[in-house]
């Protein structure tokens, strides 16, 4: 089971999140990276983090310690950001913590290689889950002492929103061309054959006992914490079967022009970029691309 912390201390915001995480410390003398159940995702993308962040680590794959933490909400009472004291207000109770881990960097492609067995490892777990959110354009991975790392699941297990669908999902390719480590020819073969076999009924019930019975709110047809989460392990047990079979990697999506008038952009409104000029969502080298992780950014200030 996940440990249990309470937070001591809120640290700052991290405000490039669309759900506002904070760093926090806590009762265990750690930092963390809080995720809250009053954010906008609600406490599904929390659910999706433990289980994703579980089920990675089970299957050998690098995730920050994830735990349950306790939140009194007057401890954000020095917040100046009403938006914040708001969201710690809403969100007193059972949160989720990621451990922080001090100067680790966003991903970079161009200065970190990635080897064929582990990039197929995490393209093939990233399909499993159906995490689309590793792309080129927000890689959510950080490289710490050397070692890649993998954060951010929360819009993962994209069919637990429409519970009657879900099945349905096992089915589905999984289209890799845009993930973060598709130019580093991920041997999607060597994983499947290699992870198949340990995602089994026994080892989802592990992952899925982690979740809190607080989060799992009933759904038509699953009445109780128990039928949610038997829910999850059979899709994602039928998924596991066959998903390596159906995975595409394809011809990377072309990046386009900011509809953006140049305000927005930083660029003078003249038009589209120039050939050879990077367009909106491609990085120049060397600078951080948009939405790289919350972490890499705080402990690079």
């Amino acid at each position: 089971m996940l440990r249990h912390v309470l937070a001591t201390r809120y640290v700052t915001p991290l405000r490039e999140g669309g759900s506002l995480p904070g760093i926090v410390e806590a009762d265990d003398l750690g930092t963390y990276v809080m995720k809250f159940t009053g954010a906008g995702q609600g406490p599904k993308s929390l659910v999706a983090e433990v289980i994703c962040g579980g089920l990675a680590r089970r299957l050998g794959l690098r995730v920050p310690e994830l735990v349950r933490m306790e939140l009194d909400p007057v401890i954000g009472l020095a917040e100046p950001d009403q938006e914040v004291q708001e969201l710690l207000k809403v969100s007193a109770g059972l949160n989720l913590g990621m451990d922080f881990l001090p100067g680790s960097i966003g991903f970079d492609p161009l200065a970190y290689r990635v080897d064929p067995d582990e990039a197929g490892r995490v393209v093939w777990f990233d399909a499993l889950v159906n995490n689309v959110d590793r792309s080129w354009r927000n890689p959510n991975l950080l490289v710490w002492h050397g070692e890649l790392w993998l954060i951010d699941h929360g819009a993962a297990l994209i069919w637990h929103h429409n519970w009657p669908a879900a099945a349905a999902s096992a089915a589905r390719s999984f289209p890799a061309a845009d993930h973060a480590l598709a130019p580093f020819g991920p041997d999607l073969a060597g994983a499947a054959a290699a992870l198949t076999p340990l995602v089994t009924a026994e080892l989802l019930d592990e992952t899925l006992a982690e979740v809190p019975d607080a989060w799992l709110a009933p759904e038509p047809g699953l009445a109780t914490p128990d039928a949610l989460r038997a829910a999850y392990r059979d899709v994602l047990l039928a998924r596991a079967a066959t998903v390596g079979d159906r995975i595409s990697l394809g011809e990377r999506t072309a990046p386009r022009g900011s509809g953006a008038p140049g305000w927005l952009t930083g660029r003078p409104d003249t038009g589209p970029p120039a050939t050879g000029e990077p367009t909106s969502g491609q990085p120049t080298t060397g600078q951080p691309t948009t939405g790289s992780s919350d972490q890499a950014r705080e402990a690079t200030r």
